[in-house]
């Protein structure tokens, strides 16, 4: 039997030292860097974030939120490399400097000097209630230290959902993240467009002014029952720093709400369904219960979001064509076919 050789490869194989050299630096999901340095970035974010619920609150802002979400986004990047850092700084700074750019126009109700709705939102909602406000009735009927509890951990969970979403997102699907990002900005700049036109005062507020029954703000009562009280304080002055009267529509609804269409197509058991579904109708109750918001508001909230979510299709395809537009109209350059 006649043995034959094998041809010898066109090229040689490069050196090890060279093949090294001119192996990529960092590839997404490759580890780079020490074992040690993902562990000191997190406990140095971790410090960071202690230290400054500890002198400021709680945050309830959701771009300062958004920020600590890069920072940790940013200590899983470093790991694999400059490449990737960058690729983050691309994709989220953008989005945060737009919502900086919505956020601005809060200060713009007071300049603008428009009247704070205060009557009409409780008539309408002595209308959906008989006759009686649904916030009075629901503080003196449901009392469960239980529910309290519940209800402050859905209320407390607006400030995170959304941006750990977006964080999640942008590490296992990042196209799905740009079409969940674009949404938040939607919905941002519906919601920040009616504060800024109709000013609405909530329900504690109204009955702070007297123009209500007495209504009290509970949503914080339920961290007493968990026994952590200094979470409730920290959670109030956090509040104290926001638009007071930015009722109208709910964001919190309207985040709910959004966070469950996003969710649900990727919700592969009946469970996962029904927890989305349970949180969207769970935190407008919460906030009606808590004398943070109206019936009305939360339903404008739940409109805002699903309309956000039918328009923005329509609203992409007619960007793109404005886009494509302006490029036929450009002058022949003549590096252009």
């Amino acid at each position: 039997m006649t043995v034959v050789d094998s041809p010898a490869p066109l090229v040689a194989p490069a050196p090890p030292a060279v093949a090294r050299a001119l192996r990529p630096a960092a590839e997404p999901g490759r580890r780079v860097g020490p074992a040690w340095l993902p562990v000191v970035l997190w406990v140095g974010l971790a410090v960071a974030f202690a230290a400054t619920c500890a002198v400021r609150g709680l945050p309830t802002d959701r771009v300062v939120l958004l920020g600590w979400v890069i920072g940790g986004l940013g200590v899983h990047a470093a790991t694999q490399g400059a490449r990737r850092v960058g690729r983050l700084l691309a994709d989220w700074l953008p989005l945060v400097a737009a919502l900086l750019a919505y956020d601005a126009s809060r200060g713009l109700a007071d300049g603008l000097g428009m009247p704070v709705a205060v009557q009409e939102l409780a008539d309408a909602d002595r209308w959906f209630g008989g006759g009686v406000l649904p916030t009075v009735w629901l503080q003196e009927q449901v009392q469960a230290d239980w529910w309290k509890a519940l209800a402050t951990l859905v209320y407390s969970s607006h400030f995170v959902v959304t941006p750990v979403v977006l964080a999640v997102l942008w590490v296992r699907n990042r196209e799905r993240w740009a079409r969940c990002a674009r949404l938040v900005v939607a919905l941002s700049v519906a919601g920040l467009t009616t504060y800024v036109l109709y000013p609405a005062a909530p329900p504690w507020l109204a009955a702070k002014e007297g123009v209500i029954e007495p209504v009290a703000r509970i949503t914080s009562s339920g961290w007493s029952v968990l026994g952590l009280p200094k979470a409730g304080v920290l959670l109030d002055h956090g509040q104290g720093q926001v638009n007071l009267v930015a009722a109208v529509p709910s964001l919190h609804t309207a985040f709910a709400v959004l966070m469950c269409a996003v969710l649900l197509p990727m919700a592969r058991w009946w469970w996962q369904r029904a927890v989305l579904v349970a949180y969207a109708v769970t935190m407008p109750f919460v906030l009606v219960w808590g004398g943070e918001h109206y019936v009305v508001d939360t339903l404008l909230g739940a409109a805002y979001a699903v309309g956000v979510v039918l328009l923005m299709p329509s609203m992409e395809r007619a960007g793109r064509r404005v886009l494509q537009g302006a490029a036929l109209r450009l002058p022949a350059l003549p590096w252009r076919a």
